[in-house]
């Protein structure tokens, strides 16, 4: 659940940004990689494409060795920006919020821009905590991470463990499913609705809306109509009716219902920002923690490694999660950062106003600190598939989203032993984003078994 994830998926903006070559040469305005393809280095790669899915290890290592840890790339437009891929880079530019800042309005290509560019839902001003800056974000901040911090990790497993069930009891009499649309692409969204106090009843078809957001099809819009009507009706039926919920604790503490000490949090959030701020966390908190389910299993069901969890056992479920965030990670690159004045990074020259996209996945896989790359994880956690600094995934939203995602990949291989893979590992294809890292689906045949 990471607040600094995918915030496309809030906005309902699509994830593809396909259907223009792999590799382009880049305009110089604004002095922003003015080098792009020039010097004899290799064209700058468009951010999307094939290679994003098919061969994320090799295409970071092909940018690292031709352009370093700060490589120039393009976006859709032919607009410029730097990809950040090296570990030291990445962990420097989010550990320095003030050279290099989440607030869009400084990018100097704004003039450049078409009022239908598709990724200006993603990258352009919001209202949420996700381009705010400064001390306000450190207080918009501590409103949402005070609201998760009364989740108990057993009622979280509790729950997680009953909705997976629920799940599961709908297709385990048919003998085969597909694990992403019939359980992944579900499960993180219907636990955040109870987390949150969205309606029961109303679960699974915010989910679909949920996802439709997501997928970025014809029915985009309306999926994100739909959750941000329903998040707005619970806001302001908890103003009045309050319930011991996470959106009822960020109520209290940004002054909206009376109860809460707020001797460090201040009313100076209109119950509007805190509706956004519940549409981030839902919204970017489920497709990570869904992704990380889907590609688990992927990883169980193909590596032998793990095979060993397949037939009841779970001392490597958890092995498996923390493989999938170094080699698979859902998060793989995050816009952005801009640079606040002249700087160099990387030996780049980074000029004001540029955008840095984050390259999650680049630093995970830099053989500075994976020296061998073949090697298990084991417990090393020091990926960056959750952020670093201010703007990372909060503390709170990470723990609910590993209790999620390891709980329901428990009870899946718990109530189905035999699962297994129904097609070849090599058919199994990914969404086409360069953002999130996941399956379009992963069919799986078992044993059938009755409901319940």
């Amino acid at each position: 659940m990471t607040p600094s994830h995918s915030p496309s998926a809030a906005t309902g903006a699509p994830e593809s940004t396909a259907a223009e070559p792999a590799v382009q040469a880049a305009p110089t305005a604004g002095g922003c990689p003015v080098a792009h393809g020039g010097g004899g280095e290799a064209a700058p790669l468009l951010l999307g494409g094939d290679r994003f899915q098919s061969d994320p290890i090799g295409l970071y290592r092909d940018l690292r060795r031709e352009h370093g840890a700060v490589a120039p790339v393009v976006l859709p437009g032919r607009l410029p920006a730097w990809l950040v891929i090296g570990y030291r880079e990445l962990h420097q530019v989010t550990s320095d919020p003030v050279l290099y800042s989440r607030d869009s309005d400084l990018w100097n290509q704004w003039d450049q821009v078409p009022e239908n560019w598709p990724l200006r839902p993603m990258i352009g001003k919001q209202e949420s905590i996700l381009y705010t800056v400064g001390e306000r974000h450190r207080r918009r901040a501590a409103v949402m991470e005070g609201g998760l911090e009364a989740v108990q990790a057993h009622e979280l497993r509790a729950t997680t463990e009953r909705l997976a069930d629920s799940l599961i009891d709908d297709f385990c009499g048919s003998g085969e499913a597909d694990v992403i649309a019939d359980y992944a692409m579900m499960m993180p969204a219907l636990v955040l609705f109870q987390l949150f106090g969205l309606p029961d009843s109303e679960g699974r078809g915010l989910a679909h809306a949920i996802n439709d957001m997501i997928n970025g099809g014809e029915r985009a819009l309306a999926g994100q109509q739909h959750i941000r009507e329903c998040v707005g009706r619970m806001v302001a039926d908890l103003q009045t009716h309050p319930r011991d919920h996470v959106t009822s604790r960020m109520l209290r503490l940004s002054g909206h219902l009376p109860g809460e000490d707020r001797s460090v949090i201040t009313d100076e959030f209109s119950a509007t920002e805190i509706i956004q701020d519940v549409l981030v966390m839902v919204v970017a908190g489920h497709q990570p923690t869904a992704d990380w389910i889907g590609n688990t299993l992927r990883l169980m069901l193909t590596d032998t490694r793990f095979a060993a969890s397949l037939f009841g056992g779970r001392h490597s479920i958890a092995e498996a999660m923390n493989e999938v965030l170094w080699e698979d990670t859902p998060s793989q690159n995050i816009a952005g950062r801009w640079a606040t004045r002249d700087t160099h990074i990387g030996g780049r020259r980074i000029r004001e106003g540029d955008l840095l996209i984050l390259s999650f996945a680049g630093a995970n896989y830099d053989p500075l600190v994976r020296t061998d790359q073949s090697a298990l994880t084991g417990g090393n956690n020091a990926f960056f598939s959750f952020g670093h600094g201010e703007h990372r995934c909060p503390f709170p939203a990470r723990e609910i989203a590993e209790i999620v995602a390891r709980t329901s990949i428990e009870v899946i291989l718990d109530r189905l032993p035999d699962i297994d893979l129904a097609v070849p590992a090599e058919e199994l294809t990914r969404r086409p984003s360069p953002w999130l890292r996941g399956l379009t689906r992963l069919p799986v045949s078992f044993t059938p078994v009755p409901a319940g």
